[in-house]
């Protein structure tokens, strides 16, 4: 998840969608290596103590951040770093460390980090226009909108996009699903992103009466801001039907909310592997000209729960490895339209491809303990 007037909101919210790993990763693959003296090293280090001290949601636990940095630099632990790459990768490993954060990244940019007014956070016409082609180009994080064998609808959708540039194509892909008798969504490959379309998706999963999904504690303002779900969409609503929700290790963020919402809600059954564990929205901020950082400003707190899921994930209620959690879902949706249908011929094809899918999947199990027997 991301704060809403980040300076780099949608290069955040992208690197998000790229990676299908964590919010903000090291900086773009394959970018070119600088070497750094010093002062560099000294710049950056104020800079991350300052930002972390002003902005970090757990004002205390920036202070032990501090603490345990600054025994680092007195131990002289950093004086022999040339590489502007390692340096960033080491303060972000001994931040969390501390932290437990996982959204809590320095990262290094071989491109020079624009500086921006501080209260001028909004991304520009520019940005916004580069950002919108880039959703564009991989349809707003919908990498796959199918009908499975057995009336079964399927979403895989890596990313949270901004609701504006992608309500029209979640309407599509959800009125293509809209006459199935079940529904997979996979989050399997999704790092998150915008929690208003976090709650846009979600609204297709309830009714017209708004249902309060999650909210975001924001340090900055000691404020609170809430997500429901929306009255009215522009597409198809998926009400009363079953839907189940895949999750890996590297569901993160934005999709662990996502998957949190559905399972205290009990709207969803979730088939997978506990996720990342990443709770903490935030902001990316420039520490120097070639170093910036996430730092999360917020956490999310759920209305069911009262609490989130940093450092723990979402745990799923059927747990399975990741590469088995498609046709886990899709045989439990079978079995299911087998219970409900009274038509016997019907009955009869869904049952032939319940047994199917259940071979396949033993077949999977198989083929994972001969792996690890190897």
């Amino acid at each position: 998840m991301r704060k809403l007037n980040s300076i780099f909101a949608l290069a955040v919210a992208a690197f998000a969608l790229v990676s299908a790993q964590h919010v903000l990763a090291q900086g773009p693959p394959n970018q070119p290596d600088m070497t750094i003296d010093a002062a560099t090293r000294r710049q950056v280090i104020e800079g991350v103590l300052k930002r972390l001290n002003d902005s970090y949601v757990f004002p205390e636990v920036a202070k032990k951040m501090e603490t345990a940095i600054r025994a680092r630099v007195e131990n002289k632990e950093y004086e022999q770093m040339t590489s502007a790459s390692a340096f960033a990768q080491s303060l972000t490993a001994h931040l969390q460390e501390v932290s437990r954060d996982k959204h809590l990244r320095v990262r290094y940019s071989a491109d020079a980090i624009p500086v921006r007014d501080e209260k001028e956070r909004e991304p520009s016409v520019e940005e916004r226009e580069r950002f919108r082609r880039f959703g564009q180009r991989i349809n707003y994080g919908f990498e796959r909108v199918e009908r499975l064998p057995g009336n079964v609808g399927y979403l895989d959708f890596r990313g949270f996009f901004d609701p504006e540039g992608g309500a029209e194509t979640v309407a599509a892909a959800m009125s293509f699903v809209s006459n199935t008798d079940a529904l997979i969504i996979d989050m399997r490959k999704n790092g998150g992103g915008d929690p208003r379309m976090v709650a846009l998706v979600c609204s297709y999963l309830f009714g017209s009466e708004p249902v309060h999904l999650n909210s975001l504690y924001w340090r900055e303002g000691n404020r609170t801001e809430e997500f429901w779900t929306h009255k009215t969409v522009s597409g198809k609503r998926y009400e009363n039907k079953d839907v189940y929700v895949l999750t890996s290790n590297h569901t993160f963020s934005g999709a662990e909310e996502f998957s949190n919402n559905l399972k205290t809600l009990k709207r969803a059954t979730i088939i997978g592997e506990t996720t990342g564990g990443g709770a903490h929205p935030g902001d990316s901020f420039r520490i120097a000209e070639h170093f910036g950082m996430f730092v999360p400003t917020g956490r999310a707190i759920s209305p069911i729960t009262k609490t989130n899921w940093e450092g723990t994930g979402v745990k799923p209620d059927i747990e399975t490895p990741a590469d088995h959690a498609l046709k886990t879902a899709h045989l439990l949706a079978v079995q299911k339209a087998v219970e409900k249908t009274t038509d016997e011929r019907l009955k009869g094809d869904l049952k032939r491809l319940g047994e199917n899918l259940q071979k396949e999947l033993d077949e999977l199990k198989k083929n994972q303990k001969t792996s690890a027997g190897k």
